[in-house]
């Protein structure tokens, strides 16, 4: 990568950030007059609907907390994740702990889903807003809100199944995925043996599990000992927007630890995820496919949404970054081009979040029980942030043995 496109790439993942997405996020979806947030939002921020998705509340309430710590320790920041926190707080719990899905404006209960994710996605809230202040209680609370959590997870019947186990039993990638995430934030906070017990064994299930390295896939569900169900069109289905994530959580993790072999494993997958997914026809990543190429059970398989675009843009940075290897950064720009000729609303702001499978847009909507402000603020931070080190390491040492420029 040349100094100038890096320069021009800083630029393109700042400004969106700082003036563009936090921007039109803290305008629509601040709900000054109840609390939280309230993202279901039109292309121009006009209001859809003020339900609430708690695990977006967490989502908001994280990323806020997440620019006061990485960014700068700007008060507006830190105040607006306190103002998520505390709706969170008051609102976002039942009875036994657990948390629901969605609430009214207000805060009343209207969902709850069997899934762990609204917990996951508060746990990363209540641990960076401690980061940020040193409050004690508030780190306590996640501390005390993942171990509910992975009782809960570990201990058979307490979540209702998917399906009847009598009949059936399959596992999905989901979990362990969002484990790995989840854990790799809460232990900047806390140093427990059970961190790194987690970690290890969502990296152990995902590679020895949902990979499948005969037919160069990371599959979404699985046999519980890991076998594929390719009978199934369930067993059958990849989301490669899924598999990238994956793999850059994975080679955040080889990062840490200095393990340039799960650092080579996850870029490989990443790599076969993007084979799979990429549209040969169109351009951009397909959300679903049929590894059998047989027609893929989900409606949605062939649209085009944000979010795999967003962390398939940090994963290939980030694989090129750790391995030098050409074919990332390659990788990086095809996917990169595609998503910015298509999703930015450049008369709004923001991104659309829903393409048809040619790029056009299938819907204007900015923000709803899915789309907040999480996967594409979190990929400019992360890029933005990432080329910075890219640009120091190179005034300062050299390339510290990665090959900058290919």
């Amino acid at each position: 990568m040349t100094p100038r496109r890096m320069e021009e790439l800083i630029a393109i993942y700042r400004d969106g950030l700082l003036k563009d997405t936090v921007p039109f996020w803290i305008k629509h979806g601040v709900d000054r007059k109840c609390g939280g947030f309230a993202t279901y939002v039109d292309a121009d921020g006009s209001r859809v609907s003020w339900d609430k998705a708690i695990w977006i509340q967490g989502r908001f309430t994280w990323l806020l907390a997440r620019l006061y710590n990485e960014v700068e320790q700007r008060k507006e920041w830190l105040d607006l994740s306190r103002h998520g926190l505390e709706f969170i707080l008051k609102h976002a719990f039942d009875a036994d702990g657990r948390c629901f899905y969605s609430v009214t404006r207000d805060g009343r209960p209207l969902r709850k889903r069997r899934y762990l994710f609204s917990e996951q996605f508060i746990i990363i809230a209540l641990a960076e807003y401690a980061r940020a202040t040193g409050d004690e209680k508030i780190r306590q609370k996640a501390i005390d809100l993942y171990r509910r959590m992975i009782m809960y997870y570990r201990t058979p019947g307490l979540l209702p199944p998917k399906l009847i186990p009598a009949t059936r039993q399959m596992k999905g990638h989901a979990m362990p995925m969002i484990l790995l995430a989840t854990t790799q934030i809460l232990r900047q906070v806390d140093d427990h043996p059970l961190y790194k017990e987690v970690v290890d064994q969502s990296i152990h299930e995902v590679l020895h599990h949902f990979v499948q390295r005969d037919r160069k896939v990371l599959l979404e569900n699985v046999a519980p000992d890991g076998k594929p169900m390719y009978d199934l069109p369930d067993g059958r289905i990849v989301n490669p927007g899924h598999a990238i994530e994956t793999a850059w959580f994975l080679m955040e993790e080889g990062r840490v630890r200095g393990d340039r072999k799960l650092i080579a494993e996850a870029a490989q997958v990443m790599e076969w995820s993007l084979e799979i997914g990429w549209d040969k026809k169109f351009g951009g990543i397909l959300y679903y496919v049929d590894i059998d190429g047989k027609p893929a059970e989900p409606y949605e398989h062939d649209m085009k949404l944000w979010w795999p675009h967003n962390e398939a843009i940090y994963a290939t940075l980030l694989a090129w970054h750790l391995t030098g290897e050409a074919k990332h950064l390659a990788w990086h720009k095809r996917v990169h081009d595609w998503t910015y000729a298509h999703f930015p609303d450049k008369k709004n702001g923001e991104w659309f979040g829903y393409l048809h499978r040619d790029g056009t847009v299938s819907t204007p909507i900015k923000g709803n029980m899915w789309k907040g402000p999480f996967h594409l603020p979190r990929m400019q931070l992360n890029c933005w942030k990432l080329l910075e080190r890219v640009r120091a390491e190179k005034a300062g040492s050299g390339s510290r043995g990665r090959k900058i420029e290919p």
